[in-house]
C-alpha cells in the first residue's frame, strides 16, 4: 500500500521520525536507485537531525553506496528551501 503512495508522488517529503519513517525512506531510496521508480525530489527537512542519522559521506566512502546515490537527496531546513529544489527539478 506504502508502495502505491510513494510511486504516484512528484517529491517525498521525509520529516525527523523513527523506524517506521526511515524504513519508508529507505524504500524509496531503493525504488530510485533500483530504476523501479521515477526519480522524483527526495528532500530530508531538518539538516541537523538527517545528516547526523544518515551519514552518506561514509556509506560512500564505505562502497555501500555509488558516489551518486548520494544526489538523489536533497537537506532542508525550510519550505521555501524545499519548494526551490521542486521547482529546479521540474523546471516550473
Amino acid at each position: 500500500r506504502k508502495m502505491h503512495f510513494v510511486m504516484r508522488a512528484k517529491a517525498v517529503a521525509v520529516f525527523p521520525g523513527g523506524f517506521g519513517t526511515m524504513d519508508e525512506f529507505f524504500e524509496t531510496l531503493t525504488l530510485i536507485q533500483t530504476g523501479r521508480m521515477e526519480r522524483v525530489p527526495v528532500i530530508l527537512f531538518g539538516k541537523a537531525f538527517w545528516q547526523r542519522a544518515i551519514d552518506l559521506d561514509f556509506l560512500a566512502e564505505q562502497g555501500t553506496i555509488s558516489p551518486g546515490d548520494q544526489d538523489i537527496i536533497d537537506f532542508v531546513d525550510t519550505a521555501d528551501e524545499a519548494w526551490d529544489i521542486v521547482r529546479r527539478f521540474y523546471s516550473l
